[in-house]
Parts: C-alpha cells; sequence; structure tokens
C-alpha cells in the first residue's frame, strides 16, 4: 500500500493560492526531515512537531496545529514583532468542546503577551492557522520550526 501523503488531500480538494500554501507547508515539513505520521501528527525525530488538519469532500480548508511552549522566545531562535502578532491573532481560544480534560481554558503567556481561555487540549495546541495565507503561513512554519529548534537544541 502506497504511504499516505499530504499532498493527496490538498491536491483533492484545495485550489489557487490555498493550494499553493498547502503545498509549501507540505515541501516545508519535507525539507525539515519531518514526517506525516498517521492521520493529523507531523513528527520530527519521534516528537510531536504540529497536528494537521487536511481537507475532505466535506470542508475544503486545511489546518496546522502547533505544539510547543511559546511563552518566551528561545535563545539562537528570535522571533520579530510581525510574527508574533500574527502568533497571537491565531491563539486558539476555548471552545468549550464538552472535553472534561480541557474546558474551560487557561491563561497563557505568548510571546510576552497574556491571553485567557486558552485551548487546554491535547499537546498545548496553542495556536491554529486555518487555510493560512503567504503571511500567516510564515508564522506557522515559523513555530513549527522553532518546535524543531526546541528538540534539536533542548533534548525534549
Amino acid at each position: 500500500m502506497a504511504e499516505k501523503k499530504i499532498e493527496d488531500a490538498f491536491n483533492d480538494f484545495l485550489t489557487g493560492d490555498t493550494l499553493k500554501n498547502a503545498l509549501d507547508f507540505a515541501e516545508f515539513i519535507r525539507a525539515n526531515e519531518m514526517i506525516y505520521n498517521r492521520d493529523y501528527e507531523i513528527h520530527y525525530k519521534d516528537k510531536l512537531a504540529c497536528y494537521i488538519d487536511t481537507p475532505n469532500d466535506k470542508s475544503h480548508t486545511w489546518r496546522v496545529w502547533t505544539v510547543g511552549d511559546y511563552s518566551n522566545e528561545f535563545e539562537g531562535f528570535p522571533i520579530d514583532e510581525r510574527t508574533k502578532e500574527i502568533a497571537w491573532e491565531n491563539v486558539v481560544i476555548c471552545g468549550n468542546c464538552d472535553d472534561v480534560d480541557c474546558s474551560p481554558g487557561k491563561t497563557e503567556m505568548i510571546f510576552g503577551k497574556e491571553f485567557d481561555n486558552v485551548c487546554r487540549g491535547t499537546d498545548n495546541l496553542t495556536m491554529r492557522f486555518s487555510n493560512p495565507d503567504s503571511e500567516a503561513l510564515e508564522c506557522a512554519k515559523k513555530m513549527v520550526g522553532m518546535r524543531k529548534y526546541v528538540v534539536d537544541n533542548h533534548k525534549i
């Protein structure tokens, strides 16, 4: 059986700039030695790097869900102010999804700014980028790149 590729779902359900950005993210994953593992997970060195929702016949939306600690920048991995602003715009606010383990949300510091009611979901799902435009895509890649940096340099 052929290996499941992110691009398959992207090509089947997306068009235009949305498809272009999704394929760009898929290339980023490959170039950074990350693996699309199972249905939703992207792994780097056997550590979760991010989650991804691929589009389907009911939803023509793809999403990147970041995981990790974004309370501060890491020395050696600076984040510029515009990237921080985009990250803040994509913070996942608790939707009170009836998951008793996570609802209601929590207070969290993200790059020096405090947010209330942030999702407590599995693996610290701090940000969600839905059908990101080119600027949001660069931010998403930076956040996933930050996770890779942490895995490489902080031995998590």
